[in-house]
């Protein structure tokens, strides 16, 4: 008599709700929402503009898969607020799916012989590499945007690399299963009765009684993955809607009130800023280029002629700010008092202390771009020690974590 209480045990695994077709829906809903996180993980990528002297991108030995796409544009400029939203967001709702994904195809982690052909191994090889990477992603994905770093080094090149292998296995994977998950579909939606019976190692040789329908996991599975939907896509729209998105990061209610009551990442205490950096006495942006250097206070950049933007700040957590208006010194005069006739690229270094980003590097096109500002006030009055006083950039389109605080110097040039 067959020993079904080990989990190598095709009768260990007893939901009638396992089976090929069960299976196969699932799939095909992954298999569009992450070619879309992928995509978009891309124009994340793309975003920092990882070419920049290696300044936004410090991915060791990234070779080929570190290709360098194009100048992030600065147009439109809620481009980043939309593409990481949706990065975000995504990820978040499809944890359901891939959960019952998972769940649906366990009884294949276990299955001997471990390979019974070439092409079935390929197919376990794949579908090792697929289920390590896709926990490997989701996890420090959603660890980072609640900012929890619980993993040992970088997110960054962590989640960069995690990313090939895991969608390599998942191109793999779908070269090999896709034909055969299209035809399950088809006959999931055959007329009662014309349907042949699911075969295949998914399904149960000895089902136990069902608790739910078919049709009620499914329900239960896109449930979930609305309700995560509602509470998190809020937090990249304006209005009634950001109240909603209690489970997104910096979700909820804006954190006070006032001109500087908008989001923030880091506070200045956190970045190790104190006052006697930031004083009327102390503090001095430092410009080079290509007639020297020059020094400004802060008095003598109000002195200049100062601009406004109405522009949202967008981090790579997935949350978002609405329009703030900002009033501040055009890049681009800055570049040109140093003898920059044409906006070049530019590396601006921070008086922040601690955490990452302390410096980050600019593209020629944001630069030139005539929203991008040195900014010294929003909203009608001076930056907070939290928002970056004295000085931060605001660029257009560009992700937060470039969009500098406590900007002491600014060198441009080819970089």
């Amino acid at each position: 008599m067959r020993d079904h209480s080990l989990p190598t045990s095709p009768g260990f695994w007893r939901s009638p709700l396992r089976g090929p077709r069960f299976t196969a829906v699932l799939g095909l809903v992954l298999l569009g929402g992450i070619t879309v996180l992928f995509v978009t993980g891309l124009l994340s990528y793309a975003a920092y503009n990882p070419d920049l002297a290696a300044v936004n991108d410090k991915t060791p030995d990234k070779g080929l898969l570190g290709f360098y796409l194009f100048a992030w544009p600065t147009d439109p400029p809620w481009l980043y607020r939309l593409t990481q939203g949706v990065h975000v967001t995504l990820g978040i709702t499809l944890i359901p799916v891939l959960l019952a994904k998972l769940w649906s195809v366990v009884p294949k982690l276990f299955a001997l012989p471990p390979a019974r052909s070439l092409t079935h191994a390929l197919e376990r090889l794949s579908l090792l590499l697929l289920v390590g990477g896709v926990l490997f992603e989701f996890v420090t994905g959603v660890l980072n945007v609640q900012l929890d770093y619980l993993f040992p080094g970088s997110f960054y090149p962590l989640h960069f690399y995690g990313a090939w292998v895991f969608f390599a296995a998942f191109l793999a994977h779908v070269a090999l299963r896709l034909p055969e998950a299209l035809r399950q579909v088809r006959a999931l939606r055959a007329p009662a009765g014309e349907a042949p019976p699911e075969e295949g190692e998914l399904v149960s040789p000895r089902p136990a009684a069902p608790t739910v329908s078919r049709r009620g996991a499914f329900g239960l599975v896109g449930g979930g993955s609305l309700l995560l939907l509602a509470t998190t896509a809020g937090r990249g729209f304006d209005g009634p809607l950001r109240e909603t998105a209690v489970l997104a990061p910096h979700g909820g209610p804006e954190p006070g009130s006032g001109p500087g009551g908008f989001q923030i990442n880091k506070t200045a205490a956190y970045a190790g800023i104190c006052e006697r950096d930031t004083g009327a006495d102390a503090w001095r942006l430092v410009l080079v280029g290509r007639r020297g250097t020059v020094r400004l206070s802060r008095s003598q950049l109000l002195a200049r002629p100062l601009h406004d933007a109405a522009l949202p700040i967008a981090c790579v957590e997935g949350w978002s700010t609405s329009d703030q208006e900002w009033r501040g010194v055009r890049l681009r005069d800055l570049a040109a008092l140093v003898g920059h006739d044409e906006p070049p690229d530019v590396l601006v270094e921070s008086l922040q202390r601690h955490g990452a980003f302390r410096h980050a590097a600019l593209r020629a096109n944001q630069v030139g771009d005539a929203r991008s500002l040195l900014a010294l006030s929003v909203n009608g009055e001076d930056l907070t020690p939290d928002h970056g006083y004295p000085a931060r950039i605001i660029v257009p389109a560009a992700p937060g974590v470039l969009n500098t605080k406590w900007v002491a110097r600014m060198t441009f040039g080819d970089l």
